[in-house]
């Protein structure tokens, strides 16, 4: 009798993968990494029959040492193909297109409170509070000269005092007057004609003052795209793309180790703008919308984002194949659009 023999399934291959969080491609859940780029690496480490033991790194920077020092196999995250990186280590076929953005907080937009400090390191406020001392002893002195000459007059102080502001303000604020008897004959006109003046030229200052503060916020304080972050405090991810190109930009980077870091520092004041991945950027400012984010501007700095091996490594030209498969059968736009939706 012929004694059948079994196959032996070859144990699975564990590769050490080593992972940078970056939500939305790489995130935390119960201990474990999950997001985008870890469901994608696990479809491709399925299919080549590969197990994973996950390395916790740092930042970006120590991912692409590891992997040059032979310390971990593969690099799982949001990792942007560049030359220096591919000096040292391999890419697969990229599988995400991306670039870089813009973001900031509310705040630094335009608005009541960004006006008043304008006003008040222009001067402009101490100006205003010598118009309204003048405009409350205007007040004063019509409301006793309406008394004593014009017979008309309310002669309670606390409707008189009323009448005599609104005059005023009328004047001050759109350079007219209600009708007030003439008592003087060509003498009041007179007056009158020189109080209408005045009121003008309150007007005028007034106007103008606010709307050159308020250009003036528009070309120094506002950010509204990379091309407006000279002489401010930049944050970038710590070892990213971002920092090596802001830093060569000349601008003024602050290195962090997550966006959410980078975050609290834009909204407590500490820097002014952050660049970053855009989808990263896009990501966390949709889903921390207490904290007033904005991305601004358009992407610049394309770049496409690709899994990282060792140089030299047996599994390269397998992984490409799995993610070129993955693209053509659709599973990879599938997983897109699970975490950016149908915007992108």
């Amino acid at each position: 009798m012929a004694q059948a023999t079994a196959t032996a399934q070859p144990a699975p291959r564990v590769v050490t993968v080593g992972v940078y969080r970056s939500p939305p491609f790489v995130m935390e859940a119960d201990g474990r990494p999950t997001g985008m780029a870890i469901e994608l690496w696990e479809l491709a480490a399925a299919a080549l029959g590969l197990q994973s033991r996950y390395v916790w790194l740092e930042t970006n920077t120590a991912l692409v040492d590891a992997l040059a020092a032979a310390k971990i196999d593969v690099g799982v995250t949001n990792l942007a193909i560049t030359r220096e990186r591919a000096e040292r280590i391999d890419f697969t076929h990229p599988w995400f297109d991306s670039g870089l953005r813009v973001m900031v907080h509310n705040n630094r937009r335009a608005g009541f409170s960004n006006l008043i400090d304008g006003l008040r390191d222009s001067g402009h406020l101490r100006a205003y509070a010598v118009i309204a001392g003048l405009i409350l002893c205007a007040t004063v002195l019509l409301t006793l000269f309406d008394r004593r000459y014009d017979a008309h007059f309310p002669r309670s102080w606390r409707e008189g005092i009323a009448e005599s502001f609104y005059a005023v303000m009328s004047v001050a604020t759109s350079g007219t007057t209600p009708s007030r008897r003439n008592l003087f004959g060509w003498v009041g006109r007179l007056w009158q004609g020189l109080w209408l003046a005045c009121g003008v030229a309150v007007l005028a200052y007034v106007t103008s003052s606010v709307t050159s503060v308020m250009t003036t916020m528009s070309l120094t304080r506002q950010i509204h795209s990379v091309g407006d972050l000279s002489g401010h405090r930049v944050g970038v991810r710590a070892g990213s793309i971002a920092e090596t190109y802001a830093r060569n930009a000349g601008f003024d980077a602050h290195p962090f180790p997550n966006i959410e870091q980078a975050s609290v520092a834009l909204a407590e004041g500490q820097i002014d703008a952050i660049i970053g991945d855009a989808p990263v950027l896009e990501y966390h400012a949709h889903t921390h919308r207490g904290q007033r984010l904005s991305v601004v501007g358009p992407i610049f700095q394309p770049d496409k984002y690709a899994f990282a091996l060792q140089r030299g490594s047996s599994l390269t030209r397998p992984l490409t194949i799995e993610l070129i498969g993955a693209h053509e059968s659709g599973r990879l736009e599938e997983l897109r659009r699970h975490y950016f939706g149908n915007s992108r």
